[in-house]
């Protein structure tokens, strides 16, 4: 039995949301981001809810989120990735041994030298786009902004893991990867199933991931050297457990990973500036073009998008052993959800915490210090090795795009839908105006 760390006596149990709240959740069909922000106004930082037989442990307390994510990795676990069933046994879905091997591979790969390897595949991703944008504002076509997003994120990504930039053949087939991402939340339980209702999308998921392998095992390097996939797969020449299905695994979440959170991010950062146009002429004022003030400015905008959006919007662990949090007694098998997004929106941390406002990341004192606050991409050991890959491509589009394009929606989503990310519920068609002539709500 856990005990608190300074009475020696029993650890009481977490504090749980009243059944009869929990029950008038289920009998109007809400969403469980409703639940368990009900949980957390009722009951703070740390809350039990009755999801299922057993109590659900919600961490959104910033010491408690550094306690589960940070202090204590190997005490809570990740026993299965929601996503499993696209990217098998990838570095997100991966645990034990195995995750902390695939892990090392990886990590000099977005840090330090390993990152700046990836800039001129950015810079020239992003120049694409911007030039496709011009022949959107030459034209007056009609596009739509989310899809805009996902095809240069899958372009740069594509471009760091083959040197190749992203052909039209390869985009229309990868389109099958946001296809099974969006249908995740409502396949049915069981696996065959869920598997038979989306088989076709993997099947063409599969059949680019074994082109690339071959490729990369022929040393057939792209236009822009290797990739990162030629590291994999020379990796598989000390460590057999890089099979071709382990390689494809490994390729398709990085190919989840490296697009879908950055091209939601991007979407939901042109639908706030089309509610707060200020937002996006302030990021331009800050300083001349290239300069490190823009630079901050732009970065400011993408950090409070990613406070109310974030990337990692809910972060489920598994407690591997008894534990005291936050004074309260954890037992060994219980199920925790920590929750970036309802962290992100604690009005003790963050006043007013639903408004946009981008000057919290660089007026001192904008943002909270305490760590555990802010947690965009997770935390701790397994918090997302991709961070800085998704900023710098992030902040190299709109130094592009901001200055000379603003987007007028012909209608926009008007809710959130919470499935592998937090996207928007819809399209977002727009057509490209002068920024003189940008729409202000």
């Amino acid at each position: 039995m856990a005990t608190h760390a300074v009475t020696g006596r029993a650890a009481p149990p977490v504090p749980e949301l009243d059944a009869a709240e929990v029950e008038r959740w289920r009998a109007g069909g809400g969403e469980l981001i409703e639940l368990l922000g009900l949980a957390r106004e009722r009951l703070g930082g740390l809350a039990a809810v009755r999801i299922g037989p057993q109590p659900t442990v919600l961490v959104t307390g910033p010491e408690a989120v550094q306690h589960v994510l940070a202090r204590n990795p190997d005490g809570y676990v990740k026993r299965s990735h929601r996503a499993r069933l696209l990217i098998g046994d990838g570095l997100l879905a991966a645990t034990g041994d195995a995750w902390k091997r695939q892990r090392r591979l990886l990590q000099s790969q977005f840090t330090g030298t390993g990152m700046r390897r990836y800039e001129r595949r950015i810079a020239a991703a992003a120049r694409t786009t911007a030039q496709r944008w011009a022949g959107y504002a030459r034209s007056g076509e009609v596009f739509d902004v989310g899809e805009e997003m996902r095809r240069f994120a899958l372009d740069t990504i594509w471009r760091a893991l083959t040197g190749h930039p992203l052909d039209d053949a390869t985009a229309r087939e990868l389109t099958a990867v946001a296809a099974v991402v969006a249908a995740l939340p409502s396949l049915p339980a069981d696996e065959v199933e869920a598997r038979g209702s989306v088989a076709a999308d993997l099947a063409r998921i599969d059949a680019v991931a074994r082109h690339a392998v071959a490729a990369a095992r022929d040393r057939e390097a792209g236009p822009e050297g290797p990739g990162l996939l030629q590291v994999l797969v020379e990796a598989s020449d000390t460590y057999p457990q890089y099979t071709d299905r382990l390689l494809r695994d490994e390729l398709v979440t990085l190919l989840v990973a490296g697009h879908e959170t950055t091209a939601t991010t991007l979407l939901w950062l042109y639908l706030l500036l089309d509610r707060h146009p200020g937002a996006r002429e302030e990021a331009l004022a800050a300083g001349p073009e290239g300069s490190p003030e823009r630079r901050e400015a732009v970065q400011a905008l993408v950090s409070e998008t990613l406070r109310l959006y974030p990337s990692a919007w809910i972060l489920p662990r598994h407690a591997a052993v008894a534990d005291t949090v936050a004074g309260h007694a954890v037992p060994a098998g219980t199920d925790l959800l920590v929750c970036p997004y309802l962290t992100h929106r604690d009005p003790e941390l963050w006043p007013d915490p639903e408004r946009f406002v981008p000057g919290r990341f660089t007026a001192p004192g904008g943002r909270p210090a305490r760590q555990g606050a802010y947690l965009p991409f997770g935390m701790g050991p397994r918090a997302c090795l991709g961070t800085q890959f998704a900023l710098r491509e992030s902040v190299a589009l709109l130094e592009l795009l901001l200055p000379g394009h603003v987007p007028v929606f012909d209608s926009v989503p008007t809710g959130a839908a919470y499935g592998l990310t937090v996207r928007p519920d819809g399209p977002a068609p727009a057509r490209l105006a002068p920024p003189s002539h940008g729409r202000h709500v």
